[in-house]
């Protein structure tokens, strides 16, 4: 059963805007902490964003600080990665993870540490 589906990807020209989403219908959504990762060709795979199973706590890598904003909303098993003001360098695949979690406000950006991963959504942004 496939347990992690992201969706939302596509082509957008720079500054323009893209909203990414999450669902695990292979997992209880609530009992997880939740991450975005992307992966450019030829680079590793890196942490974007993360966010507790509260959604209380947030994370966001430097370079989309400001321009994305993560969310999730327990009641409808989804988390969302709002994407603004695009750059050429945000082309990439996006992932979302998953890692299941007591804590209700910790935060991970070690994609080691996450035990469930989905396909990737593609986001390309062109200048």
């Amino acid at each position: 059963q496939v347990q992690v589906v992201e969706s939302g990807g596509g082509l957008v020209q720079a500054g323009g805007s893209l909203r990414l989403s999450c669902t695990t219908p292979g997992l209880t959504f609530a009992d997880y902490g939740l991450a975005w990762f992307r992966q450019a060709p030829g680079k590793e795979r890196e942490v974007v964003s993360c966010i507790s199973r509260s959604g209380v706590k947030t994370y966001y890598v430097d370079s989309v600080k400001d321009r994305f904003t993560i969310s999730r909303d327990n009641a409808k098993n989804t988390m969302y990665l709002q994407m603004n003001n695009l750059k050429p360098d945000d082309t990439a695949m996006y992932y979302c993870a998953a890692r299941m979690t007591e804590s209700l406000t910790l935060l991970v950006m070690d994609r080691r540490q996450y035990d469930h991963w989905g396909q990737g959504t593609q986001v390309t942004v062109s200048s």
